[in-house]
């Protein structure tokens, strides 16, 4: 069961593709979205939708982070191949993705979830994402909100 909407979020920390320590602070609009594995057809459409509308989130002052079980390595070589414009952060042995209570499989993948996050809550949940057509529906609900300025 994900954590709900109005809770404190837990407070993370963990390297990006390039090897850097990463933390978050969920007091700005934050997108949080899990996958489960680095260059996958599903993973790579909903990585590149987000990097399609990176400038329009970073406009509207939101973050946007990507979460998998993948490695440093892995996601260095998956941001590298797509140009990738915000930070995929390495989840190895699933941490980040148990203080979410983002779903684990059998094989160590986390399931499609994201999170947004503003002023250190969980303002929103998304489950069973599908990649076509997330970033803009995330942006667009973040607009709604009015957690974000209207285009």
């Amino acid at each position: 069961m994900v954590l709900e909407p109005g809770t404190q979020p837990p407070s993370i920390s963990a390297h990006n593709q390039w090897g850097e320590r990463v933390t978050p602070d969920f007091r700005t609009p934050t997108v949080l979205y899990f996958y489960p594995r680095d260059d996958t057809p599903g993973c790579t459409t909903e990585a590149k939708a987000f990097n399609d509308r990176y400038e329009e989130y970073h406009e509207a002052g939101v973050e946007v982070y990507g979460v998998s079980t993948d490695d440093v390595d892995s996601h260095c070589e998956f941001a590298e191949e797509h140009d990738l414009s915000f930070d995929l952060l390495a989840d190895p042995d699933g941490t980040i993705a148990d203080a979410f209570d983002v779903e684990i499989s059998e094989r160590d993948r986390a399931s499609r979830t994201t999170y947004v996050l503003a002023k250190g809550r969980i303002v929103g949940v998304y489950e069973g994402v599908r990649p076509e057509g997330h970033a803009a529906e995330v942006l667009r609900d973040l607009m709604e909100a009015g957690l974000v300025p209207m285009e």
